[in-house]
């Protein structure tokens, strides 16, 4: 078939697949996670490959859950993880399957491989097989357990599943070759004793499969074309195929390609839970984590983590990509979804002398500059506004151009004011600014020909709105942090990923904001109303910077 356009080595294998005629009518693909923890972002860019492989070759994507292990898994975890793909903007095929729903197949399955001769039960210690595997460059030690006959082996696999034994004390391997170069294949375990109560199954099963015989087999039964793992299963492979012969099942195929890990975030869902359990952390969706749920609470689009997924594309080495190519991509959405408005972040009283105490009027400003449809938003304006305290400089360096003695500045959307004077508290801080505006500069109907080289972000004294901004930042000190041997990831943390201000005021249009709405804030970034938010107090979440070299790298 002709693809749009060019496209990566997974797609040329799977377009040969069709020319060859190895799967003539259809392509189906899985995306197979373990219900154990939340998303990151590194099943971000595996879901938006496998939904976009088989969307550009017309065919159909499954959700299963690898739920084989009911020690870690949880119910919670599957319904935030439905969440998420759809929150991406993806649909899977049918109904969300589970490994679960094969445990009789599955179960079958291990009998025909006894009964074939190609399993055993074991009584070795988890110690004894694992130095019965040998290493990477010796053989391992044939089991003595190995050569049981096939009806003793029948017996036991039964009362296994009976709960005849205890957990540990039996497991079921696979017969394969313990002089293997590849450890995978050296007899390794198919079903072990586990006498917990599992999420969706109950108490129905005390024996449960292991990852490489649940997976491959979950695959055929499932008809999946393509298989599609990271680089850490290509050792699995032959096992994986090997499985697909012995019991001469739907052969799908699998294929591997490199993880994509961003520099700041940590991929590995034992190291997120960490973070969590001892509390660095607010929980699995803070904004600060690299989970899907943590990124969107943070503002981070949907539509830019699937660009992002989409320009870094597939790769055969593992590789680190900068967090700030990600962050591109966010801005490069909300500038054109998001409406502006005005914060002041450490409010300053500025006292407009010549404005009549008793006038009002209101100003009309642009929501989003970017969005014609966006329409225009009222702003009272009147005698006193707040300005942030960083705005004004009683002795300013050269080319400075916000407010100071001798200086004229605009006020977004309104007038242009020049500075009279100030008053300071006995402490010598600056209590407030007085100034005078000229009545004929107007934005949008100023021919005044007045010139004011700096532009201040105000909100209305009386008016105004108060907000927290939370002000998020990296969570770590190092942009590897998962990759120093013998070292924790907490001795990276950063002190100050999190400054919160609850002193800032806003435009009153705040007041009409609702979960998850973004906003630029003039001059400062990007936010979003956190679920937090109240009628006392609403909470804004800082998404990300207003500008990075990484956009001009981008278009260059």
């Amino acid at each position: 078939m002709e693809l749009e356009k060019s496209y990566n080595f997974i797609e040329q294998e799977i377009d040969n697949d069709i020319k060859n005629e190895r799967y003539p009518k259809h392509v189906h693909t899985r995306f197979p996670p373990e219900p154990n923890g939340f998303l990151h972002i590194g099943h971000a860019t595996a879901i938006c490959f496998n939904f976009g492989i088989a969307k550009k070759f017309g065919g159909k994507t499954n959700l299963r859950f690898d739920d084989t292990n009911p020690t870690t898994e949880k119910t919670l975890y599957v319904e935030s993880i439905k969440e998420d793909i759809k929150w991406l903007g993806f649909q899977w095929e049918g109904e969300a399957l589970f490994a679960s729903d094969y445990f009789d197949t599955l179960y079958e399955y291990a009998i025909k491989l006894i009964k074939d001769g190609n399993a055993y039960v074991d009584d070795s210690t988890v110690e004894e097989i694992a130095e019965q595997k040998g290493t990477p460059t010796e053989p391992g030690k044939i089991s003595p357990y190995r050569d049981r006959s096939i009806e003793e082996n029948l017996e036991l696999f039964v009362g296994m599943k009976e709960g005849k034994y205890e957990d540990g004390s039996r497991v079921l391997r696979a017969k394969v070759d313990m002089s293997s170069p590849n450890m995978h294949m050296r007899d390794p375990i198919i079903y072990r004793i586990k006498k917990e109560p599992h999420h969706r199954t109950g108490d129905d099963w005390c024996i449960y499969p292991m990852y490489d015989f649940a997976h491959g087999q979950s695959d055929s039964i499932e008809n999946i074309t393509h298989s599609l793992c990271s680089l850490e299963f290509k050792h699995h492979r032959p096992l994986y195929n090997w499985f697909i012969d012995k019991l001469d099942i739907f052969p799908s195929r699998q294929i591997e390609f490199a993880r994509r890990n961003l520099s700041y975030m940590i991929t590995s869902k034992r190291k997120l839970k960490k973070l969590v359990d001892e509390g660095v952390v607010t929980g699995w969706d803070d904004p600060r984590m690299s989970t899907i749920s943590g990124l969107r609470r943070r503002g981070y689009p949907a539509q830019a983590i699937r660009d992002f997924c989409d320009e870094v594309g597939m790769a055969k080495r593992d590789n680190v990509i900068e967090i700030e190519l990600l962050e591109s991509f966010v801005r490069d959405v909300l500038n054109k979804t998001a409406n502006r408005i005005m914060v002041v972040e450490d409010p300053i009283k500025m006292v407009i002398t010549n404005y009549p105490e008793s006038q009002k009027e209101i100003l009309l400003a642009d929501n989003n500059q970017e969005d014609e449809t966006a329409g225009k938003r009222e702003i009272p304006f009147g005698k006193y506004v707040y300005i942030d305290r960083t705005d004004f400089m009683e002795d300013p360096p050269k080319k400075y151009f916000r407010l100071a003695p001798g200086k004229l500045v605009r006020l977004k959307s309104a007038y242009i004011v020049e500075y009279e004077g100030h008053d300071k508290d006995e402490d010598g801080n600056v209590v407030e600014i007085r100034v005078k505006y000229f009545d004929n500069t107007k934005s949008g109907e100023d021919n005044s020909g007045i010139k004011a080289k700096g532009v201040l972000h105000w909100v209305p004294a009386d008016e105004s709105v108060k907000v927290k901004l939370n002000n998020y930042d990296k969570l770590y000190t190092d942009p590897t942090p998962a990759s120093h041997e013998g070292k924790d990831i907490l001795e990276f943390i950063n002190p100050n990923s999190l400054i919160v201000n609850d002193k800032a005021l806003a435009e009153p249009t705040i007041r009409n904001s609702k979960e998850m709405d973004q906003f630029q804030l003039f001059r400062k970034g990007y936010y979003v109303v956190d679920r937090e938010s109240n009628e006392d107090m609403i909470t804004l979440n800082k998404t990300v910077e207003l500008k990075s070299s990484w956009d001009k790298k981008k278009k260059n």
